[in-house]
């Protein structure tokens, strides 16, 4: 049966599921905030080649953190909108809690926890992994990047450059055409790649004026001049 988690009873098992990790890892938490314990442990989990889903709703993360978590191969991160709910599992326990990934190892909150083990509840468990797999399904995968898109400021834009760029979805409507028919057209045009599922902003299509923007509120997107030929 489940068990209840006082704040050090939750820090604890966290801790203890991410390690104990042999196949799957999942860490749903409304905030990206990765403490240097947290980093250790993942790291691992990287080196071991476990599979790591990271759902989040805003991203804190300094640039060198970035930096650090692009180079995880293991390691993918999602964008979900709205996210509020914290849950971790891998593929044996599960723990729904108030504590966020970033509080992980702050013992001076009262937070509270619920553990589910696969063996003891086979069924809460489910149902647990279930809406964990519908969230990861509804986030967009995305790439921690550290590109610097220019701001209207500092490039000394005026206002009729602002509306000059459409997102991928716009253009495509403008178009007459599917987004994801967009997407392959940019990626035979060599405006954008694709690897591993994800699309990349190449040389040639920043060069057009394409844009790719991470927003902390809303999932990451490319912004396009009006009149792209492809």
């Amino acid at each position: 049966m489940a068990k209840f988690l006082n704040t050090s009873a939750t820090n604890y098992f966290l801790e203890e599921l991410i390690k104990d990790a042999k196949d799957r890892l999942v860490l749903i938490s409304p905030f990206l905030k990765l403490n240097d314990r947290m980093k250790e442990l993942l790291a691992d989990k990287n080196r071991l080649k476990i599979d790591v889903r990271i759902v989040y709703g805003k991203s804190e993360l300094q640039p060198e953190e970035i930096n650090w978590l692009k180079e995880l191969t293991y390691i993918r991160t999602s964008f979900c909108k709205n996210l509020h709910a914290k849950c971790y599992l891998n593929e044996e326990i599960c723990i729904i809690t108030s504590l966020n990934l970033y509080e992980f190892s702050q013992i001076n909150n009262n937070e509270m926890g619920v553990l589910i083990r696969r063996g003891d509840d086979a069924e809460l468990y489910k149902d647990a992994y279930e809406e964990s797999q519908r969230i990861i399904r509804i986030s967009e995968e995305v790439r921690i990047s550290l590109e610097r898109v220019t701001s209207v400021t500092e490039s000394h834009a005026n206002e009729s450059d602002i509306h000059e760029k459409l997102t991928t979805a716009k253009l495509a409507q403008k178009l007459g055409i599917k987004t994801s028919e967009l997407f392959e057209k940019l990626v035979a045009s060599g405006h954008l790649e694709e690897r591993d599922g994800k699309h990349y902003l190449t040389p040639q299509g920043k060069q057009v004026g394409g844009e790719f923007r991470m927003s902390a509120k809303f999932a990451p997107y490319f912004l396009w001049p009006d009149t792209l030929a492809v």
